[in-house]
């Protein structure tokens, strides 16, 4: 495993993202995050924090579990999340954008809450490889990479930050 960047880049690209975030959106009272479950929702919580220290809005951050979603899950057992999200903002938040089907996913749960004002994605790395016509508002890194290889995000434990796993073939 190769190390990308590490925990201070991490936080360094994720204060950016949240700048670009307060810089296109006038009402921050309009903004939910939305973290997609497990990697996005610590995402989403730091940029939450980064928009309070920066412009003193506590905006509402949740977590969704898209698996129910997912076109690759036999099982459809819908649980429908406490939040709200007509005519609101929904700010999608994930680590790694790759093929666009967990933002699909993601996007469908929404649809099935309700009817946001509008949908925006930031995620911390775009690795390409798109199998849907899906793209990110906010991107910290893109980071184009083979079929064989694997981006990870660890934000906690011993070595956080990003690495690129590859694949013997």
């Amino acid at each position: 495993m190769h190390c990308l960047f590490d925990y201070e880049t991490v936080l360094k690209t994720l204060r950016r993202m949240t700048h670009e975030i307060i810089e296109k959106n006038d009402d921050l009272n309009d903004i939910i995050l939305i973290g997609i479950m497990k990697k996005g929702f610590p995402i989403a919580q730091i940029i939450q924090e980064n928009i309070q220290l920066y412009n003193g809005k506590n905006v509402e951050t949740v977590g969704i579990d898209i698996s129910m979603y997912r076109d690759d899950n036999k099982k459809k057992i819908v649980e429908i999340p406490a939040f709200q999200v007509n005519d609101k903002i929904c700010i999608l938040v994930d680590d790694v954008l790759y093929t666009g089907r967990t933002v699909r996913a993601a996007m469908d749960a929404l649809i099935n809450l309700g009817r946001p004002k509008k949908i925006q994605l930031a995620v911390l790395v775009d690795r390409g490889h798109r199998e849907f016509p899906i793209r990110a508002d906010y991107v910290g890194k893109n980071i184009p990479t083979g079929k064989n290889e694997t981006i990870l995000v660890q934000l906690s434990g011993d070595t956080p930050g990003v690495y690129l796993e590859r694949e013997e073939e």
